[in-house]
């Protein structure tokens, strides 16, 4: 019997499935079910993926190894889920601040009724934060043609005001004040905070915590557009090499 055939089996106990039932949830017969248990047939790939994947196991783990009890247990909360339960894993609802939104979430920032009918994105990230985006919509935070640009999305994680100063300088925030909204670097000095623009043309905004409305941390970042990830000397490197290797296939 192959390691897959036992794991199957032991999968199966701690389950309480039968082969039948544990054969419809991956649309197998029975028999082909019995088949790969006794070892007399081997499974698709497709087939091994979906299993692993249902139970949370790593595709080595379930081939190349018999599983102890002790490591299906800790797959057991995962275990006990139907397919359609799996399928309601929660997402974080995060509320978005357009263009069209700025005004109105700057006067009503702390009303929840507001915030309940903002655009929102569902993102796989920690649901038990708070987390606000915003849509750039200047060109404040670029820099020789590298930052983000307008319609970018930036996500932000709430910062109590207790712990605004004991943030990293050059920490990129989301500052609401009392008129505007301010996307920029955040550094922390004796005269207070001063909020600074990546465009060298723009002025450094300088305000004190009591000015906030709230502060939110970039966390994630969503480009409009694929960024540039190579940089004038990786481009000058990937050049000689290729010159180089016409000079060699010349002589």
């Amino acid at each position: 019997m192959s390691f897959f055939g036992k794991n199957i089996k032991k999968i199966r106990g701690i389950k309480s499935l039968s082969q039948q039932a544990f054969a419809d949830l991956f649309d197998l017969k029975r028999g082909t079910l019995g088949a790969y248990e006794e070892g007399r047939s081997e499974p698709k790939i497709e087939t091994i993926i979906k299993i692993a994947n249902y139970f949370s196991i790593s595709i080595d783990d379930i081939l190349t190894a018999e599983l102890t009890v002790n490591q299906l247990l800790r797959f057991n909360d995962r275990l006990t889920l139907t397919p359609e339960e799996l399928e309601r894993e929660q997402f974080a609802q995060v509320p978005c601040i357009t263009e069209k939104l700025a005004d109105d979430y700057i006067e009503y920032f702390d009303n929840q009724s507001f915030i309940d009918d903002m655009p929102r994105l569902t993102l796989p990230i920690n649901t038990e934060k708070d987390f606000r985006a915003y849509t750039v919509t200047n060109l404040e935070m670029t820099s020789h043609d590298k930052g983000l640009y307008p319609k970018d999305v930036v996500v932000g994680e709430k910062v109590p005001h207790k712990v605004v100063k004991k943030l990293n300088n050059g920490t990129i925030v989301l500052a609401v004040t009392e008129k505007e909204l301010i996307l920029r670097r955040l550094y922390v000095t004796a005269d207070g905070l001063v909020l600074r623009a990546d465009h060298k043309n723009i002025d450094d905004h300088t305000i004190t915590v009591n000015d906030l409305k709230e502060l939110w941390r970039v966390r994630y970042v969503f480009f409009r557009r694929i960024p540039d990830f190579s940089d004038s000397m990786e481009d000058k490197m990937a050049f000689l090499e290729a010159q180089m290797k016409e000079l060699r296939n010349s002589i």
